[in-house]
């Protein structure tokens, strides 16, 4: 696994961050230092999967990114679903491809580059997936974006979906950050390093409280929400379609 280093020299202006080739060859290394209890929420999207998929059905991966999700679903979900992940990075796609097939995959599976602000094609599905990837999606196409995978489940269907959130009342918000903030220190990450991913996130990374990301799924028509995890400023949601 590459180490992160992509904010470790001082960097005169940030630019908008993106998922291109620097990103993705450190991307694995990045989340698992970036977001907390990352494989834990990685173990519980495979559970979650695993109970829901259906036969004869598609589980996607939206954002699949370096393919660890589909990975980690992989071992729980019968080997006769077909997994499809979809990621607007080329360069993505490409790391996840050589992961797939390093992890000896054997079921079979479809890699599309698509953007998830644009249309998004998604049909037949027992589990859609968007691990910290609809916080990337413009809040203008987010409803669309929802409505589409709502559409495209089958009855019984779910929707995983992990984000970073803001905190209900705004008076957390700077607390969480803090505790946030010290976690990426835990795992070795400088404040240059800190201040300056933050910078290139600001126009990019849109959070919505956990209270509009719950809204905007019941008003796409999911009957069930249920939070999963929680861990300050990020959470686990689970959505059913009845």
């Amino acid at each position: 696994m590459n180490e992160d280093k992509v904010f470790h020299e001082e960097i005169k202006k940030a630019s908008d961050f993106k998922f291109g080739t620097t990103v993705a060859n450190v991307f694995d290394d990045m989340v698992n230092r970036s977001v907390p209890y990352y494989g834990e929420m990685q173990r519980m999207i495979a559970e979650l999967a695993a109970d829901r998929a259906q036969e004869g059905s598609y589980v996607y991966d939206l954002g699949c990114s370096t393919g660890t999700t589909m990975i980690g679903m992989n071992t729980l979900v019968p080997q006769s679903i077909e997994f499809i992940g979809v990621d607007d990075s080329p360069e993505m796609l490409q790391k996840c491809d050589i992961k797939l097939k390093e992890a000896g995959f054997t079921r079979g599976y479809k890699l599309v580059n698509a953007d998830l602000n644009k249309n998004v094609e998604i049909n037949n599905a027992s589990v859609v997936v968007l691990c910290l990837t609809l916080q990337f999606v413009r809040p203008i196409h987010r409803e669309r974006l929802i409505k589409t995978i709502y559409n495209g489940l089958n009855e019984g269907g779910v929707l995983i979906l992990i984000e970073k959130i803001l905190a209900e009342e705004s008076s957390f918000n700077r607390d969480f950050i803090k505790y946030y903030y010290d976690m990426k220190r835990r795992n070795h990450y400088s404040e240059m390093e800190i201040s300056q991913k933050r910078e290139a996130l600001e126009n990019v990374l849109v959070p919505y409280k956990l209270s509009e990301d719950n809204l905007l799924l019941r008003e796409a028509g999911f009957a069930h929400v249920e939070i999963f995890f929680k861990w300050y400023n990020f959470a686990g949601l689970i959505a059913v379609k009845k």
